[in-house]
């Protein structure tokens, strides 16, 4: 009994579980693939509950950590990131699933990992919505600038900012009420998790031919991603070391260095560029 909480109440254990589901039973992830928008819908509604925009009100006070979300989710991440998936991946698709990787916001877990590893957990919160934000409009301008000429128009992905980020946001906030948000803390962890669990069994078993067909494609995108997400943050924290900033601080910014929604990446990639475009995202979700 104490074997089976462990396996579906850990968020790790769901998610190796929804990748080996997906190996295994694959064939039956076409079945909900026409749901992820839904699926994603909902999870990160949950997710972001964890986001008080009532710190957002004197907006001088916390511009430093809005716009160095900003700056080090998506341009120190991205300026990383998509240099080594060009010189590494041997198709077009696989580096635009890294384009997505790049253009989506930053994982809410950074703001529990923050509380967890004794982060800044005030700096997490601002900083996350800061980047969730900018990704309404730089999502769309680093997906067009990176693929363009694959027939995605930047209205496209606009649109799908708004429903997977702004309509989330907004519902979010109402669940964060007093007479709400107690009921919602309860099944939030485990809506999330099992959410995300869904998006990634669908982006391993549409894939499931390359996984076990051709592995080199999937070395080619872990060595990728360890280098994007452990050399860059290891790299980052002996920086960080040296400089003055607080050490709480400095946690927290490690993790918004490194850590994306999978969640979101593996729907847009399926999405605008087809399964194997999502491939980077469902071993970005086991890695992270």
């Amino acid at each position: 009994m104490r074997l089976l909480k462990v396996l579906f109440l850990n968020r790790n254990s769901i998610l190796i579980l929804a990748v080996i589901a997906g190996l295994i039973l694959g064939d039956y992830a076409n079945l909900i693939k026409d749901y992820n928008i839904y699926i994603l819908g909902v999870t990160m509604t949950f997710s972001m509950t964890g986001l008080n925009l009532s710190l957002l009100k004197s907006f001088k006070g916390v511009a430093k950590p809005f716009f160095m979300g900003i700056v080090l989710n998506y341009l120190v991440f991205g300026a990383v990131l998509l240099p080594l998936a060009w010189f590494l991946m041997p198709t077009k698709e696989l580096f635009y699933g890294f384009v997505v990787i790049v253009a989506a916001p930053p994982g809410v877990a950074i703001i529990p990992f923050s509380y967890i590893l004794k982060g800044k957990v005030d700096y997490a919160i601002i900083a996350v919505t800061g980047a969730f934000f900018a990704s309404i409009f730089l999502a769309p301008f680093i997906v067009n600038t990176f693929a363009n000429g694959q027939g995605i128009k930047p209205i496209q992905i606009f649109v799908t900012m708004i429903q997977l980020v702004i309509v989330p946001l907004a519902i979010a906030q109402i669940l964060r009420l007093k007479f709400i948000f107690p009921a919602v803390q309860l099944v939030r962890g485990k809506v999330v998790d099992w959410g995300f669990a869904l998006i990634i069994f669908v982006a391993v078993g549409v894939n499931r031919q390359v996984f076990f067909t051709n592995p080199s494609v999937l070395l080619a995108v872990s060595i990728t991603l360890a280098l994007a997400i452990f050399g860059l943050g290891l790299s980052f924290q002996q920086i960080l070391k040296k400089s003055k900033i607080e050490p709480r601080v400095q946690i927290t910014q490690v993790m918004l260095v490194t850590i994306k929604s999978s969640g979101f990446s593996v729907f847009t990639a399926l999405t605008l560029f087809g399964q194997e475009a999502a491939i980077p995202s469902a071993i970005l979700a086991v890695m992270v």
